[in-house]
């Protein structure tokens, strides 16, 4: 008798001896018989298999769920929709690209080495006692974050999350978050109201960085992060980027601000030596962290 088909799964009973393997039943299969007991504990594993992985095709995912083909676009619309992901032919990635800024786990991990060095840069060279110090929602100012309590006392602003968790119970560090819109794939607040709250405030020194950087101009793949990193600037008496070699000569949609308009620019060592010409033609005043 032919199986029929139930749903999304296709069902048949066996019976299995005790202490014996199914022969013939792929691994996906098996634990299709075990799907996630809701649509969005699905997703919540999907999410994290792309983060993990990088890459996942589609068919995949629907044997390891035990879902159509269909369900598992479905489920990476929503995904791509809240900013986790970027389907592409076959499945979804969570690489950075041109319009998608990349999973929050990529970002941590890539170039910490000079992130951490660039941020020692600028504590010394930056940073003093009694500031009021304002940083965006950038990995690569995370990592100055860490730093700011050898410093104290000092009042940070923010509207990144990772930060107010790494500085909320920091001694000698008042902290201010910057309200709004939370965007869950960015874990942090963003938009018109997060820049109303920022343009109340008067920052002694922002720290910002950048997705990419082309022709001397930063851009952002994100047009709320844009309106937010604007009003950051616009609200600091002293702007600061850092941004790892990595960024110059890549690509993003929308255009945040020309490196010249701001009063340092801090890269780190794998810098290229024309990269460094290129941006003192143009007037910017670039440092090199670890040099």
């Amino acid at each position: 008798m032919v199986p029929s088909l139930t749903g999304d799964v296709l069902m048949q009973s066996m019976i299995v001896p005790p202490g014996c393997q199914a022969v013939g039943v792929p691994s996906s299969a098996r634990r299709s018989a075990r799907p996630h007991a809701s649509p969005e504990l699905r997703r919540e594993a999907v999410r994290q298999r792309v983060a993990e992985q990088g890459f996942v095709r589609v068919d995949d995912l629907a044997g390891e769920h035990g879902v159509s083909i269909m369900t598992v676009h479905r489920d990476l619309d929503q995904l791509e929709a809240r900013g986790f992901l970027l389907k592409v032919r076959g499945g979804a990635t969570s690489a950075p690209t041109r319009t998608f800024h990349g999973d929050m786990a990529h970002r941590m991990q890539a170039q910490a080495r000079e992130k951490q060095a660039m941020a020692e840069h600028v504590l010394r060279t930056c940073v003093e006692p009694g500031q009021v110090i304002a940083l965006d929602d950038s990995t690569t100012t995370l990592a100055l974050a860490r730093l700011l309590p050898q410093r104290a006392p000092l009042t940070v602003v923010t509207h990144f999350l990772p930060v107010l968790r790494i500085l909320g119970d920091q001694p000698g560090i008042e902290l201010i978050g910057l309200g709004g819109r939370y965007v869950a794939a960015y874990e942090s607040f963003l938009g018109q109201a997060t820049a109303a709250a920022a343009a109340d405030l008067q920052a002694d020194l922002l720290v910002m960085s950048t997705t990419a950087v082309t022709d001397g101009v930063c851009y952002i793949q994100s047009q709320d992060t844009v309106i937010t990193r604007h009003a950051l600037v616009a609200s600091s008496a002293h702007t600061v980027a850092m941004i790892d070699h990595t960024k110059f000569g890549r690509r993003a949609l929308h255009r945040l601000v020309a490196l010249a308009d701001l009063d340092r620019v801090v890269v780190d060592a794998a810098t290229a030596p024309e990269t460094l010409r290129d941006l003192r033609g143009r007037g910017v005043s670039v440092e090199v962290a670890g040099v």
